[in-house]
C-alpha cells in the first residue's frame, strides 16, 4: 500500500478533490464568517449594553418595553440572513447534488457495508453483477455473507477497510449497516452520510486526483468506534485494473 496522505489535514479544510465540493467549501466559508460577525458583533453589543445600563448615581432604571430597538432590528437580519443561507445556498446545493446523480450503467458502483468496527466493500467482479448475500453465511472469513456457489458471487471481490476507486470516473457507492448506526465519512470527498440497518442508501462522487486518504465513521458507534479508520485510495484507471486483478478470488485448482 502506498503511504497516507498526511498534507490534507491542516488549520482550515481537508483539501477537496470532488467535483462537487467547491459548492460545500464556499457554503462553510460563508456560514464561517457570519459566525464571526455574530460573534464580534453581540460581543460589542454586550460591552456597550454593560457600560450604557450600569447602575450609576443619578440614573433610575426604565421598565418601558422597546425602549431599545437594535436588538430586534440585529435579530430581523440574522432570521433573514439565515433564509437566505437556506433557500439561497443549501438547497440549490442539495438539489444539483441529487439530481445530477449519475448514470448507472457508466458509474462504478460499490457497496459498503458497515460494522463494529470495520468497513466491508464489495465489489461487483468483472461480471458486474454483485452476488448474493446470506447472513446465515456470515463469519470471520466471509463478513458479508456471500453465496460462493452462486456464479454471480464467484468473482466479487470484497475489501475490508479497503475503498478504492479510479480517478475521473462516478462512483456510486451503496451504504448499508449489519449492527448499529454508523457514518461513512470521507473527508476529501465532501461526503457524509448514515448508514442505517435495514435500509440501503446510495451515495455518489467522482475524484479529480490520485492519492491515499481516509474514510472516517463520523457517528459514536461503540467502544470501538475510534478503531473504525479506513483506507481510502484513488487509483488511475489502470493501477484500479491492477489492484482488481489482485484482489479476484483465485479460482480453485
Amino acid at each position: 500500500m502506498r503511504a497516507m496522505n498526511n498534507n490534507y489535514y491542516g488549520f482550515g479544510l481537508p483539501i477537496d478533490i470532488s467535483t462537487h465540493g467547491a459548492a460545500i467549501d464556499r457554503l462553510i466559508i460563508i456560514l464561517h464568517i457570519f459566525m464571526v460577525a455574530l460573534f464580534i458583533g453581540w460581543g460589542i453589543f454586550m460591552i456597550y449594553s454593560l457600560i450604557k445600563f450600569r447602575a450609576r448615581p443619578g440614573h433610575k432604571a426604565t421598565y418601558h418595553l422597546n425602549h431599545f430597538k437594535a436588538p430586534t432590528y440585529l435579530e430581523l437580519f440574522v432570521a433573514l440572513f439565515e433564509a437566505v443561507l437556506l433557500v439561497g445556498f443549501s438547497f440549490p446545493i442539495v438539489n444539483q447534488f441529487v439530481n445530477a446523480k449519475p448514470d448507472e450503467s457508466t458509474a462504478l458502483k460499490v457497496r459498503v457495508v458497515a460494522e463494529q468496527f470495520a468497513w466491508n466493500v464489495h465489489y461487483a467482479g468483472k461480471d458486474g453483477i454483485f452476488g448474493a448475500s446470506k447472513p446465515e453465511l456470515m463469519k470471520p472469513g466471509n463478513p458479508l455473507g456471500l453465496d460462493r456457489s452462486q456464479e454471480a458471487a464467484k468473482d466479487d471481490i470484497v475489501a475490508i477497510n479497503q475503498l478504492h476507486i479510479p480517478v475521473h470516473k462516478p462512483v456510486i457507492v451503496e451504504l448499508s449497516s449489519k449492527d448499529v448506526i454508523h457514518s461513512f465519512f470521507l473527508p476529501v470527498m465532501r461526503v457524509k452520510q448514515d448508514t442505517v440497518p435495514g435500509q440501503k442508501i446510495p451515495v455518489w462522487f467522482e475524484a479529480t486526483q490520485t492519492g491515499n486518504f481516509e474514510i472516517a465513521c463520523a457517528q459514536l458507534c461503540g467502544l470501538g468506534h475510534y478503531r473504525m479508520r479506513g483506507f481510502f485510495t484513488v487509483d488511475t484507471q489502470e493501477d484500479f485494473d491492477t489492484w482488481l486483478d489482485q484482489m479476484a478470488p483465485k479460482p480453485e485448482v
